[in-house]
């Protein structure tokens, strides 16, 4: 979300401009669906990441410092989950608690390292499809655009990278 600043985007978002807002929004789409992921239960991943991006594009305005544009979405995006999380216990009929934090299960270090090991062994071009789609969330015609590639070598690309990885981590 970084490029936003840097292509005056948010900026000219924040100043009016409704083609600016439409880019800042679509870009920022993915990353707040990725995050709402962590915090929302996953029937209101998608509500959360809507009604988030309808308040981000009401209040951004009232930004003061562009560079805090990141943590505030995600702070809009935590606070939705959190009032969904409470919408749905109150139609539950349980009570409300004042901590309403996700479970977070952490994988065991090993798995991360045998990842990144994992990922490490790849060739170059195969990690970068990798990264691409499943570390960044890119869909194969972005990867694709931003790639150079067809649709089928960037499908292929990744068919063999995800096959390289498991045949790494595999006893």
């Amino acid at each position: 979300m970084t490029s936003l600043l840097a292509n005056g985007d948010l900026a000219a978002a924040r100043a009016g401009d409704t083609a600016a807002l439409e880019r800042v929004l679509r870009h920022s789409r993915q990353d707040l669906r990725r995050y709402a992921e962590f915090h929302c239960v996953i029937n209101d991943v998608e509500d959360a990441v809507q009604e988030s991006l309808i308040t981000v594009s009401r209040k951004l305005r009232d930004l003061r410092v562009l560079e805090c544009f990141v943590s505030w979405t995600f702070r809009i995006v935590k606070r939705e989950c959190n009032r969904l999380k409470r919408g749905r216990r109150m139609f539950s009929g349980q009570p409300i608690t004042e901590e309403i934090a996700p479970v977070v299960v952490h994988e065991p270090a090993e798995w991360r390292h045998d990842v990144a090991a994992a990922l490490e062994s790849l060739p170059a071009h195969y990690r970068q499809i990798v990264l691409l789609r499943d570390l960044e969330g890119l869909t194969v015609a972005e990867i694709g655009a931003e790639l150079g590639l067809s649709r089928e070598a960037v499908k292929s690309r990744l068919h063999r990278a995800r096959v390289l990885a498991r045949e790494y981590l595999s006893p």
